[in-house]
């Protein structure tokens, strides 16, 4: 008799919860999305332009040895996180189609950004490669579609930062640069800590990897400090911004265009009669905002005479933001200096004009999407020559609103000896919204990286005035007729971000595409040294 033995097989262990298993696929997608959104909180009107570089550090890590597609995904979740919030003002009186177009359109540019910095994650200094590829991107952007869209570079939101006085050595790019290379270090730095405690060893390289990129940045800010000047070179001269506000918040406000005009002259007639009563100073010159007179003072008598009214009130030359309206072609947005004794003796046409603002590209086919579009009925056409006026002994450099964005267009003025710089605006047809103050920061960084003064006239927004060294010595409140008066310093000396022009820049967006070819050729070889192994061949060491 024989017996027969089974033995069970041990059971098999229960599935895990479909939620546990879901949890670590969305680790990093949230992660991405935070990411962005500490860009986001680190821009104005929030202090706290520190965000950035744990935002940064957490982006590293989301995108870390990815494949393509993966950072691809991941660098959009993360542009959209920064995106949407940053650009909301964009839809304040449209609606969101236009907002969720150009939010989408930039958070794309940043994820193809993203596959770059995955390519180079894997390089020994991975930080510094990093960096230049997102300076590169950035600079991508600037320039395409349609003369490019720079808000949102990092740049932007460092006005109150210890970085910022990179600005003045080599301009936006070198400190977006400085910014990125010390939050992506901040990530290698962790790791390394965290490397030490598991093994209780670290390769000196890596330790030195995440000493320098996190050390090197501030180090050199500081080491920057002497570039920031705000002495008057030139003397100083006494400028007076109108803050006129508009009737009504809103795209309606067009409809009222003489009310704005009159809201200007009359708070300019205001300030004659403060002068008068030994209330302020007597300005040299007197600075209106962009669009300060939709009414074409060429073609509107009227419109002439309010302003020659207000001009001879205040006895000094204006500069006035006017719409001209030929009788064919294309509207001009610009800015007339206006003699209180001779009237108009000199214009500047706005050069960097606002697609899907100031001209309609692809109207037919945007319409499909909003019919908003025909609320632009005749395109404006772009200037050609650099605003530069000499105002009562002074030269003053023009950079009209949208324009304070575009590197050329502020860079160009001072070249052509503006010592100082306006940047009339206006805001009224994004309400409440932030981006007065994206704006306002701009112009702070500006002032850095040229060593200029900086005054910022707005219909409705706020209005500053801001000296060489970033710091705004008088504000208006939004949506308050106002008027600033402030003798300001005048300078003529240019700093190196100024003199270097592009070639910092330049330098890396070479870094970075040196790094993406660099880790190119390695993944190349890497999979052939993969192709020639033998099957059972143990992996290299």
């Amino acid at each position: 008799m024989s017996a027969t033995i089974t033995t069970l097989d041990p059971p098999s262990p229960a599935p895990a919860p479909r939620s546990r298993k879901l949890w670590p696929r969305l680790v990093r997608p949230a992660a991405a999305v935070l990411s962005g959104a500490l860009l986001y909180a680190g821009f104005p009107p929030r202090p706290l332009w520190w965000l950035v570089l744990p935002g940064f550090a957490l982006l590293g890590w989301v995108l870390s040895a990815r494949g393509l597609r993966a950072a691809f995904g991941l660098g959009l979740l993360s542009g959209l996180g920064f995106m949407l919030p940053l650009l909301h003002w964009t839809g304040e009186e449209v609606g969101p189609v236009p907002w969720l177009a150009l939010a989408c359109a930039e958070a794309l540019f940043i994820a193809v950004g993203c596959v770059g910095i995955a390519v180079v994650s894997r390089l020994a200094y991975w930080p510094v490669w990093a960096a230049a590829v997102w300076v590169l991107d950035e600079a991508v952007r600037a320039r395409v579609p349609f003369g490019g869209f720079p808000w949102g570079k990092i740049a932007f939101g460092q006005a109150d930062s210890v970085f910022l006085p990179l600005a003045a050595l080599g301009g936006t790019p070198v400190l977006s640069f400085a910014v990125v290379v010390c939050g992506f270090g901040l990530l290698e730095a962790v790791r390394q800590v965290h490397r030490y405690r598991t093994t209780g060893t670290v390769p000196r390289a890596a330790v030195v990897a995440a000493a320098v990129t996190v050390a090197v940045p501030v180090v050199a800010a500081l080491a920057a400090l002497p570039l920031v000047d705000d002495s008057a070179e030139d003397g100083t001269a006494t400028v007076a911004a109108i803050q006129g506000n508009v009737p009504r918040l809103g795209l309606d406000f067009n409809s009222q265009r003489r009310a704005v005009l009159d809201n200007h002259a009359d708070r300019t007639e205001q300030l004659a009669r403060d002068v008068k009563s030994g209330k302020v100073a007597q300005p040299d010159f007197v600075l209106w905002p962009e669009n300060s007179s939709d009414l074409d003072p060429y073609r509107n008598p009227d419109a002439r005479e309010a302003i020659d009214r207000a001009v001879r009130a205040i006895g000094a030359p204006t500069v006035i933001g006017a719409v001209l309206a030929p009788g064919t072609g294309l509207l001009r947005n610009t800015l007339i200096e206006w003699d209180p004794d001779s009237g108009p003796v000199d214009t500047y046409d706005k050069r960097h004009i606002q697609p899907f603002g100031e001209y309609m590209p692809m109207r037919s086919f945007v319409r499909i999407f909003s019919k908003d579009v025909d609320r632009v009925q005749r395109d404006f056409g772009p200037g050609t020559k650099v605003g530069v006026f000499d105002l009562a002994g002074t030269k003053v450099g023009l950079v009209t609103c949208y324009e304070a964005a575009f590197d050329d267009a502020v860079r160009d003025t001072v070249k052509n000896g503006g010592q100082l710089i306006a940047v009339p605006s206006n805001n009224a047809t994004f309400g409440r919204s932030e981006m007065t103050y994206q704006q306002l920061a701009m112009s702070q960084v500006r002032a850095v990286e040229h060593g200029r003064s900086v005054v910022v006239p707005v219909t409705s927004g706020v209005s500053a005035v801001i000296r060489p060294d970033g710091t705004i010595v008088q504000k208006t409140e939004m949506f308050t007729p106002d008027a600033l008066v402030d003798e300001v310093p005048l300078r003529s000396s240019l700093t190196p971000a100024t003199r270097l022009g592009t070639l910092p820049e330049g330098i890396l967006v070479l870094l970075a595409v040196a790094g993406l070819g660099w880790a190119t050729v390695r993944s190349v070889r890497a999979g052939k040294d993969l192709r020639k192994r033998p099957e059972n061949a143990a992996p290299a060491p």
